[in-house]
C-alpha cells in the first residue's frame, strides 16, 4: 500500500438503495470504521433511496439525524441503479468518489486497496474485480454478454472487469455528471472520460441479508443501454449485413438463372423460396428494430426525459452551491 500521504482528502461514498432496510446501515457502520483507519482523511456518504418499497427511507432518516456526514436523497420514481449514482455524483463533494452497494456484497474492509491505485497517482479508476461472483448462472451470463459487448462497442481492454465497488477521482466523476440524457451507463461513461483504468482483485461477500432485485427486465435494460448509448458500431454492423445480403442475393439470383438456362427441366424449389423470404424478412424486421430503438432514444432525449426526479433531500446543499 502506498506511503504517500494525502493529508485533507475526502471521499464521498455514494449508496444506491432498494430494499435494503436491514443492511444499508451496516454497509454506513462499516465505511465509518474503515475510514477511521486513515484519520488524515474526511468522508461523506451519500444514500440515494431508489424509491424502495420497503422502510429504507426512514433508516436513512434516522442516520442523518445523528450524523451530518450522511446524505440522504430521495427519488420520486425508481430509475436503477446507474440513474441513482449518476444523481449522488451531483451532490458528491470529494476528491475520490466510491461506489458501494447497500446489501454488504461489497468488501469495504478492502477500501483502501481499492484506492491504492489512485493515490500513487498512476489511475484515475479503481474497480473491484471478483474471482468468483456470488450470483445465479443465468446473472453470470448476463455479466459476460455484457462485458463483451462493451469490449467491441467501447473498445474496452478485455482484461477490464467492471462490478459494483469501484472508486474515481473527482475529474471524472464532473465529466460523469455533464452526461444528461436518460440513459446512462456509467462503465461507457468511465472510459469515455480516461483510459487510465485498472482491476484490483478480491473477494465478493455472500449476501446474508435480503435477496437480488436485478431483475431480467432492469438487467436488459442495462444491455440497451451500453448497446445504443455510446456507440453508432451496431448500425455500421447492420449497414454491413444489408449490403452483404444484397451481394449474396444478386449472387443467388445469376446462379439460378444460369442453372435454368442450362438445364430447363430443373424445377422450382418452393422450401427453398420460402426459407429465403423468411430468413431476409427475419433481418430486415431485425434491422429496422434496431434503427427504431436508436430513432426512439433519440425522441425521448430531444424531449428532456429526466435521469431522476428528487423528491427530498437531507444533509445535502443544493446541486449549484454544492
Amino acid at each position: 500500500m502506498s506511503n504517500r500521504t494525502q493529508t485533507g482528502k475526502k471521499i464521498s461514498f455514494i449508496i444506491p438503495c432498494y430494499a435494503s432496510e436491514g443492511s444499508v446501515g451496516l454497509v454506513i457502520d462499516e465505511i465509518r470504521e474503515v475510514v477511521a483507519q486513515k484519520p488524515d482523511f474526511d468522508y461523506q456518504i451519500v444514500a440515494v433511496n431508489d424509491c424502495s418499497p420497503d422502510n429504507v427511507l426512514h433508516v436513512l432518516q434516522d442516520i442523518a439525524a445523528r450524523d451530518p456526514k450522511v446524505g440522504v436523497i430521495d427519488l420520486a420514481k425508481n430509475g436503477g441503479r446507474h440513474n441513482a449514482l449518476i444523481c449522488g455524483c451531483h451532490y458528491a463533494t470529494g476528491d475520490y468518489v466510491v461506489f458501494i452497494d447497500d446489501d454488504q456484497q461489497c468488501p469495504a474492509d478492502r477500501l483502501w486497496d481499492l484506492m491504492d491505485p489512485l493515490l500513487n497517482g498512476d489511475y484515475d479508476v479503481s474497480i473491484a474485480r471478483y474471482r468468483k461472483k456470488t450470483q445465479s448462472g443465468f446473472k453470470n451470463f448476463g455479466s459476460a454478454v455484457n462485458d463483451r459487448v462493451a469490449t467491441w462497442l467501447l473498445g474496452k481492454d478485455p482484461n477490464l472487469k467492471f462490478s459494483n465497488f469501484s472508486v474515481m477521482k473527482k475529474f471524472v466523476k464532473d465529466e460523469v455528471i455533464k452526461y444528461t440524457n436518460p440513459y446512462p451507463y456509467l462503465s461507457g461513461l468511465m472510459l469515455r472520460s480516461t483510459k487510465r483504468v485498472v482491476n484490483v482483485d478480491m473477494e465478493e461477500r455472500v449476501r446474508t441479508i435480503g435477496v437480488g432485485h436485478y431483475s431480467f427486465r432492469k438487467s436488459f435494460s442495462l444491455w440497451m443501454n451500453s448497446f445504443t448509448a455510446f456507440s453508432v458500431k451496431p448500425l455500421r454492423m447492420a449497414t454491413g449485413i444489408g449490403i452483404l445480403w444484397a451481394i449474396l442475393g444478386v449472387l443467388m439470383g445469376l446462379r439460378t438463372v444460369i442453372r435454368k438456362l442450362l438445364n430447363p427441366a430443373i424445377p422450382l424449389g418452393y422450401s427453398s423460396t420460402m426459407a429465403v423470404l423468411l430468413f431476409s424478412t427475419g433481418m430486415i424486421m431485425f434491422m429496422l428494430g434496431l434503427i427504431g430503438e436508436y430513432v426512439g432514444r433519440i425522441y425521448i432525449s430531444l424531449n428532456n426525459s429526466p435521469q431522476f426526479v428528487i423528491r427530498d433531500k437531507i444533509n445535502l446543499e443544493d446541486k449549484k452551491s454544492a
